[in-house]
């Protein structure tokens, strides 16, 4: 059976309007700044990935894009911060905020130092606080925003093989809520956007393999695999007015699978 192409929405209400994203110059980051950039926003984004985030940024610029790279170490929050300071300097302050960097390096729990499980919490949990606290003050000047955090089916199937990325990630939807709550009366919606096993470079080099291949198969509802794009498309909905009145909420985009 054939599918017929599909046909994306367009989100002229972000044309122009301020974002930043964190982990941006590589897989499922990279999908979303081409996707808001392609929408006319103005696109400010960090990785650790130097040249990656170099050519990209290059890339769209040359195509009359607005967007402007940094390279950051996330895990260095005043640094950080500083760095989302210079960009906002730059490009205005940001409308939508993508927390989206993490890293899902796998891990033997009996092999886990103090210093491991730190560094596990840093990159893919604490780096998100403290970038809405950067943020989230010019937001409610400017009457409202969104902020997307970025979450893991991983944990809610109970997976194994890195509990320091679980433990992490599922915090996350307990910032969302505890942030939602608080800023909301702002008008800032705080949501938590759940990737399920996508395609990215990085996943097909480590760790799709056959058996891989047939999990999916077998666990999804809808045939096909997960890509950075149909990511970073409920991205867009949760930047965009369309969502509005959305917050405190997971938005899975995972096939079916949880």
């Amino acid at each position: 059976m054939t599918h017929p192409s599909p046909v994306f929405a367009r989100y002229p209400g972000l044309n122009d309007k301020s974002v930043f994203i964190s982990g941006g110059a590589t897989g499922i980051g990279e999908a979303i700044v081409r996707a808001f950039a392609a929408e006319g926003a103005r696109v400010g984004f960090v990785d650790l990935a130097e040249a990656e985030g170099n050519a990209l940024a290059e890339e769209l610029n040359s195509a009359g894009a607005k967007v402007t790279f940094r390279r950051s170490d996330i895990t260095d929050i005043a640094a950080y911060q500083g760095i989302i300071r210079e960009i906002e300097s730059i490009q205005g302050p940001a409308t939508a905020l993508l927390n989206n960097a993490a890293n899902d390096t796998r891990h033997d729990w009996r092999e886990v130092t103090l210093e491991y499980f730190d560094a596990r919490i840093a990159v893919n949990l604490r780096h998100m606080f403290f970038a809405i606290q950067a943020v989230a003050p010019a937001m409610i000047t400017g009457g409202g925003g969104s902020i997307i955090n970025f979450g893991s089916v991983g944990w809610m199937m109970a997976s194994g093989g890195y509990p320091g990325y679980a433990a992490a990630k599922s915090a996350v939807h307990g910032l969302t809520r505890s942030f939602a709550r608080d800023l909301g009366k702002h008008g800032i919606r705080v949501n938590t956007l759940v990737p399920g096993w996508v395609m990215t470079k990085r996943q097909l080099d480590l760790w799709v393999d056959d058996a891989a291949n047939e999990l999916i198969d077998r666990s999804q509802c809808l045939s096909g695999r997960v890509l950075p794009e149909d990511i970073a498309r409920m991205a867009l909905f949760l930047a965009s007015d369309d969502s509005k009145m959305c917050s405190a909420q997971n938005f899975i985009v995972d096939g079916g699978w949880v």
